[in-house]
């Protein structure tokens, strides 16, 4: 089938004799038992529930995985990736990371005896020059987030494979519709359903996709051990949201390219960083193993207090900490998203004060730029008096 079919196409209810179109919520906490020595399929929903059960193997065929796990968000699910490690290891990952992604390895799992190593660019060659032979995991983001930077999954997963490591890949911003790391290289990847996955801003959950059974069992057995699974309300909520995955990205992606084309032409904009900008190596990479772009854009003004501006004048743009919903939010992430990057790892990767990160969801193009350019407008006149004030 192709992608977009798939996407809708599954087993909704495999067991279920009245083989309902929508996949039954399986709201119970126990199963009753045939036997009083031997466990059914189901026993308790920690462990597993039916609705669960249709979500991961859906979410495990759009990743071309063998077995997908579902969380209760998206940082249990990295959460429970580094679970798998020991004191004295040590984690890789790419410098431009989500901020609780780096709040979890530099301020939760330096306690279990968990060091990380930021690579300080994009190239095999930065990561390579973090290595010791401690090195179990090399994390990445591509797309990164904010600073929509592409890193190659495949040149990334030969390096941690040559230095006996795993490569686990954050797909939040592409999603399967559009980037499937596992067959590119990666060994693990995660995702924060709560985005583009859901898609609609009601649901926080994170998803795990393998290939390697082992590495299943393992993830399994972390989900079940911990208690972090996804419930069946969320479940379903995240499947019924998930149908619409291609619609909802082609109209975002269309609009992001429309917003990122006007913001590239203004004045007040100094910079734009968008994957469909993309030049050189980083062009060549994104095309080779992508099938489109983030609708992700962030831009820079040059001064901290005119981007606040402008996201404090916007109408339609909401200002929210997450993206991948179907409205658009704006914001600033060294405020938001990104204010729990610890301090020492902050000054290293030296993130924009006055960087504006924009989620563009499907509402009409026109009213997204037309909300844009008066706040931008506000943002000038505001510049223009700081300008003076300054002069003065």
């Amino acid at each position: 089938m192709k992608r977009d079919t798939q996407i809708v196409h599954f087993p909704s209810c495999p067991d279920d004799p009245f083989r309902p179109v929508a996949t039954p919520i399986y709201q119970t906490a126990t199963f009753e038992q045939e036997s009083a020595t031997e466990f059914s399929r189901y026993d308790y929903s920690r462990s597993g529930n039916p609705t669960r059960a249709v979500l991961e193997q859906q979410m495990a065929a759009l990743e071309g995985a063998r077995r997908a796990f579902c969380f209760a968000s998206g940082l249990a699910a990295i959460t429970a990736v580094a679970r798998r490690l020991r004191p004295g290891d040590e984690i890789v990952g790419c410098h431009d990371l989500y901020g609780g992604t780096c709040r979890l390895f530099s301020r939760i799992l330096d306690r279990a005896g968990i060091a990380v190593r930021y690579a300080r660019g994009t190239e095999p060659q930065d990561f390579a020059r973090e290595f010791t032979p401690r090195t179990r995991l090399v994390h990445i983001e591509t797309p990164t987030n904010p600073l929509l930077k592409v890193l190659d999954i495949a040149a990334l997963a030969e390096l941690a494979h040559a230095h006996g490591a795993l490569l686990s890949v954050d797909n939040t911003m592409l999603s399967p519709y559009l980037q499937n790391p596992l067959a590119l290289g990666a060994d693990v990847v995660v995702h924060s359903a709560t985005k583009a996955l859901c898609g609609h801003s009601d649901v926080l959950a994170g998803v795990v996709a393998v290939n390697d059974e082992a590495l299943a069992e393992e993830i399994y057995f972390i989900q079940n051990g911990e208690g972090a699974g996804l419930g069946p309300f969320d479940s379903y909520l995240l499947l019924r949201g998930s149908k619409t995955l291609a619609l909802r990205l082609d109209r975002q992606q269309e609009n992001a390219q429309r917003v990122a084309e006007f913001l590239a032409q203004h004045p007040l904009v100094k910079r734009v960083h968008y994957t469909g900008f993309a030049t050189g190596a980083q062009a060549e990479i994104q095309a080779r193993q992508a099938r489109g772009h983030a609708p992700v854009v962030s831009f820079e003004t040059g001064s901290r207090e005119a981007s606040q501006a402008v996201v404090e004048a916007t109408r339609v743009f909401a200002i929210t900490v997450s993206f991948g919903g179907i409205n658009s939010s704006i914001s600033l992430p060294g405020c938001m998203s990104h204010a729990s990057v610890p301090p020492r790892v902050a000054a290293q990767r030296a993130l924009p004060g006055d960087l504006v990160r924009l989620a563009v969801g499907i509402e009409n193009a026109d009213d997204l730029i037309a909300d844009l350019d008066q706040a931008l407008a506000g943002a000038s006149k505001f510049a223009e008096c700081a300008a003076v004030a300054a002069a003065d």
